[in-house]
């Protein structure tokens, strides 16, 4: 990959993100063996900086690195020097006077990962900034789609919930649209970004917008929902949960309306019986547990193409 950060998939062409999705069916071979390590990365360093809480994220980019027999290194806000002060580009000039070459971060606020990528000679992987974006997160979505149908030129995805909070629907903007899919986001609103007229807006892909579910997910070759944070509410955003939860709760009666073998998504975690129906999100058309499946070998794969080809260390 002739790249040095994966910051978001704004700046990623079709072919970068086929390469990923090709090196990623490699990587689920190799998670399909008995013993799941292979050795390209042996010898790299691998840090995982995270400034905010993460399950998902975090363990799947952990096992990704010592699958491919790098060693990691995992910090975080709590009980480092960051709780005494310490600024971002310090911590990240001491992380590579100790030998870290790659960063796999998460922040808390937007273009956090940019400024480290300015000051790392090393890789860095945006593991979530902010609002912002999540591009390994779109990129295990993307995955997913192309397992099921084997391409995502021309499908029809619908995202649904709270839009102008997620940094996940951002980057699956980037992603879906760069890959030839229709987008379709639908949600309250007020929850909506102003995407302008005809649902374009300066720097943002075309897309669709709708606020009527029921209409949006008609057809839908795969349908996403994203989770709707509660503090949301105590910001005036919703009149209350119980109306989101009858407007916009993806429910096996609207999953109906879809394709039959439409794909049911949603990037977790989930608050079952807000955004999503417990027999929705456990259905045989879920693809959730898939996602979480394919995070690690989608990271790995990013891990290697950044890491692997440039041959230098790599910290996440």
């Amino acid at each position: 990959m002739n790249r040095k950060d994966v910051l978001d998939l704004d700046d990623f062409s079709a072919d970068e993100i086929e390469q990923v999705m090709v090196s990623a069916e490699a990587m689920r071979e190799v998670l399909s063996r008995p013993i799941k390590r292979v050795p390209p990365l042996r010898g790299k360093t691998i840090v995982n900086l995270f400034y905010e809480a993460s399950t998902r994220t975090r363990i799947s980019f952990e096992l990704a690195a010592k699958n491919l027999s790098a060693d990691v290194v995992n910090v975080s806000a709590s009980g480092s020097s960051i709780e005494k002060g310490e600024s971002l580009v310090d911590t990240i000039r001491t992380l590579q006077a100790l030998g870290a070459d790659m960063v796999v971060m998460r922040h808390q606020l937007a273009g956090a990962p940019y400024l480290v990528a300015q000051h790392l000679r090393g890789s860095v992987i945006n593991a979530g900034d902010g609002w912002h974006a999540h591009p390994s997160q779109a990129l295990l979505d993307l995955f997913t789609i192309r397992q099921k149908y084997g391409r995502i030129a021309g499908l029809t995805v619908v995202i649904v919930g709270d839009i102008l909070h997620s940094r996940v629907a951002r980057s699956n903007l980037w992603g879906l649209t760069r890959m030839g899919a229709r987008v379709v986001l639908c949600g309250p609103p007020t929850l909506m970004p102003d995407f302008g007229v005809n649902g374009r807006r300066a720097g943002l892909p075309a897309v669709e917008v709708c606020f009527d579910l029921d209409r949006c997910v008609e057809r839908a070759d795969v349908v996403m929902a994203l989770r709707i944070q509660k503090e949301r509410q105590t910001g005036g955003l919703l009149p209350s949960l119980r109306e989101y939860v009858t407007l916009y709760q993806l429910t096996s009666n609207r999953v109906a309306r879809a394709r039959p073998d439409a794909l049911v998504m949603h990037p977790g975690p989930m608050n079952e019986g807000i955004e999503i129906a417990p027999e929705v999100a456990r259905g045989a058309q879920s693809v959730i547990e898939e996602q979480v499946s394919n995070g690690v070998a989608i990271r790995m794969a990013l891990l290697y193409l950044l890491a692997g080809d440039r041959g230098t260390r790599v910290v996440a």
